[in-house]
């Protein structure tokens, strides 16, 4: 099943798994393992020593769930991959940049998974859930690259 993805505010990330584990996009999964276990270790409870305050302890105890957090997200290629578009599309500011509009009856309907599908010029795959293509229009990611389209529904 391809990846869906409809800019809304609701789809906004609502972290920074990169600045967690103080990575970036870029940095590959065995990169990625590296921090996430450098990190674990650090923040970990059970490496704290005894000189460190209830404060610090808490502090500590809350960096290490986000670092997991992160790791469980990034280490994962289809929620990475789900997390890259959010993170993309929140980069994008009010002027969203289309790269091209396309009526919904334009689109192909996959029924058993009531997703709306388009192809993009990259090989890669416009998607809309049914639920949100019922929307005036809306903007979609590519699930591969950085286009995006606006899809408008047809009245």
């Amino acid at each position: 099943m391809c990846q869906r993805f409809v800019m809304t505010s609701e789809h906004r990330p609502q972290k920074d798994w990169y600045s967690i584990l103080e990575s970036s996009p870029s940095d590959g999964l065995q990169d990625l393992k590296q921090k996430y276990q450098r990190l674990a270790l650090m923040y970990h409870p059970d490496k704290q020593g005894p000189d460190v305050t209830v404060t610090e302890a808490e502090e500590h105890l809350h960096r290490f769930i986000e670092v997991d957090q992160a790791w469980k997200v990034l280490s994962n290629q289809e929620t990475k991959r789900a997390y890259d578009l959010q993170l993309r599309a929140s980069e994008l500011n009010q002027s969203w940049p289309v790269d091209a509009r396309v009526c919904l009856d334009d689109m192909t309907l996959d029924e058993d998974n009531e997703v709306y599908t388009y192809g993009c010029r990259c090989g890669g795959e416009f998607s809309i859930g049914r639920e949100e293509a019922e929307e005036e229009e809306a903007i979609v990611c590519c699930d591969t690259c950085s286009l995006s389209i606006e899809v408008k529904r047809t009245t």
